[in-house]
């Protein structure tokens, strides 16, 4: 593994120079430049401290990021059925909880809904492929049809109802993951 080229891309993916970094760690431009060209390595310490400044831990830095897990394949996905509320939940990147957005498909049967969602930290956004469904957000409802979108800030409670006369479909995106 060459540690001082992929120390330079990552400082390069962050948009910083030498001279950034060495700043934030507390080092030298020449310090850094080693680093990069594999003159000298920086002390464990040292490399945690470079890691967390460029947004990474050791695991991610050392860890063979090609076999990450990036297509997901129908057979892969993940379908949960609630027949009270009539709705179907399908988790289209299973992975996803590790990371900072969740998508889901999410089929609501006429006067059907999801479970009313409490405030929370993050962004909704939602895409209707299919119907027409009413979102209810704090003591707003909307009506969002088949090509419409909506996003908002999930700061107030809210939940989706299926208002139409047929069935409805959405593509549904959560940050963080709630699903």
């Amino acid at each position: 593994m060459d540690i001082g080229r992929k120390l330079r891309e990552l400082r390069q993916f962050n948009n910083l120079t030498q001279d950034e970094l060495a700043d934030r760690l507390h080092l030298t431009k020449g310090c850094i430049s080693q680093f990069e060209n594999n003159v000298t390595y920086p002390s464990l310490d040292t490399l945690f401290k470079y890691l967390e400044v460029l947004g990474t831990d050791v695991k991610e830095f050392f860890g063979n990021t090609d076999d990450e897990k990036v297509v997901f394949h129908e057979d892969e996905f993940i379908v949960k059925e609630d027949k009270d509320l009539l709705i179907k939940t399908t988790y289209i990147a299973p992975s996803a909880m590790r990371f900072e957005m969740e998508p889901i498909l999410l089929s609501i049967d006429t006067g059907g809904r999801t479970h009313s969602i409490n405030p929370h930290p993050g962004e909704q956004f939602g895409y209707v492929l299919m119907g027409q469904i009413t979102l209810v957000l704090g003591k707003r409802r909307l009506t969002v049809k088949k090509g419409e979108t909506f996003y908002f800030l999930s700061n107030k409670e809210h939940f989706i109802e299926n208002s139409g006369s047929g069935a409805a479909k959405i593509l549904w995106i959560s940050t963080p993951p709630t699903f």
